[in-house]
């Protein structure tokens, strides 16, 4: 059985993110219509799988719904929040994502994706000051008068 998700973490972690909550209640949140709402923000609500896990659905709401879906879950899946956002999970609708915390192989997998990812800048930047490094000893070398023969 996963670790339980709480709504009110997950609300906290997207209210610290920037994002608005609209406090909708589940009525409303289960009504659909994500487009009708007036301002831009998202609604949490607890959720309970076949397995007996708790988990937390998250609603995105709004004239540009999809944004906020894109920016919740790009918020709760950073390494420090630790959180698995799943849109493709039977019975949520489409401005939904259903989220719990990650496992730690999940959080590995990440990782390693990540740092493949940054691998050629990192590359590039380690290039980048390793040629200023000998561009600065060539012209403290030339400073104290000693010139290259070629």
């Amino acid at each position: 059985m996963s670790r339980p998700t709480r709504v009110a973490t997950i609300r906290r972690h997207l209210v610290e993110g920037g994002l608005v909550d609209l406090g909708l209640g589940e009525a409303t949140q289960r009504a659909g219509y994500p487009a009708r709402h007036e301002t831009d923000g998202f609604a949490a609500r607890q959720h309970v799988d076949a397995t007996g896990a708790l988990l937390v659905i998250v609603g995105a709401y709004g004239p540009d719904w999809f944004t906020t879906m894109r920016e919740a879950r790009h918020r709760l899946e950073q390494p420090y929040v630790k959180c698995h956002v799943d849109g493709n999970v039977l019975g949520l609708a489409d401005n939904e994502l259903l989220v719990r915390w990650a496992t730690s192989a999940e959080l590995q997998a990440r990782k390693a994706v990540q740092e493949e990812r940054q691998a050629p800048l990192k590359a590039l930047l380690r290039q980048g000051e390793a040629e200023q490094r000998a561009e600065e000893e060539r012209q403290s070398l030339e400073r104290a008068g000693q010139f290259g023969l070629f």
